[in-house]
């Protein structure tokens, strides 16, 4: 029994996978499923067996970039003991890993598009922002910020953040956007400074 599960397991790991490269290769809309099935070494069958549809198969694969991203803030954050300098890491990286290749046309475009901003906005609340609202909980617990709502504060970072990801995955040279975006982040959160 022990030995199946283990097997399901890998194979929902590897059809996530093939599904990921897919929908970063071609979007969600042009990802055939039989392809998927095809490239991952199984029957349609037994994807149907294992996720629904294509959507609730996107819906997990759009989870696993949102655990990825958030786990990169969590890398990045870490690298400084100074919790203005934990915020701003954390920040630049939820923005770097939005607009990588195999990151940017499932989060920022798919995503949203095939589940709907609520699904989202609910994965985004479980992963990035959770960590955001965290950071600036311990940040007001230390007498780092100025008087204000940690709620407020949080929709409103997280709000620039999406935009800021979404305009540099849209622009020709994304590098230039990005070292420009990375400035405007600085000089936004020194204006939290209590």
């Amino acid at each position: 029994m022990r030995k199946n599960k283990e097997e399901t397991n890998e194979t929902i790991k590897r059809l996530i996978e093939v599904a990921r490269d897919f929908f970063t290769e071609h979007g969600y809309a042009d990802s055939a499923l039989e392809d998927i099935a095809k490239e991952s070494g199984l029957t349609r069958g037994a994807l149907y067996h294992h996720f629904k549809n294509k959507k609730g198969l996107f819906h997990v694969v759009l989870e696993s970039v949102q655990k990825d991203v958030a786990e990169r803030i969590e890398t990045e954050a870490a690298k400084s003991e100074d919790v203005w300098e934990q915020l701003l890491l954390g920040c630049i990286a939820f923005v770097t890993a939005a607009v990588e290749p195999q990151n940017k046309r499932i989060m920022l475009v798919d995503g949203p598009a095939v589940l709907g901003w609520e699904t989202w906005r609910s994965m985004d609340e479980h992963n990035s922002m959770r960590l955001l609202r965290g950071q600036l909980q311990t940040m007001e617990e230390q007498g780092c910020l100025k008087d204000g709502s940690i709620e407020a504060m949080t929709h409103c970072l997280s709000g620039a953040l999406n935009e800021s990801a979404l305009w540099i995955a849209q622009m020709p040279d994304y590098e230039q956007a990005l070292a420009e975006t990375k400035i405007i982040i600085s000089h936004m959160l020194n204006g939290f400074r209590s």
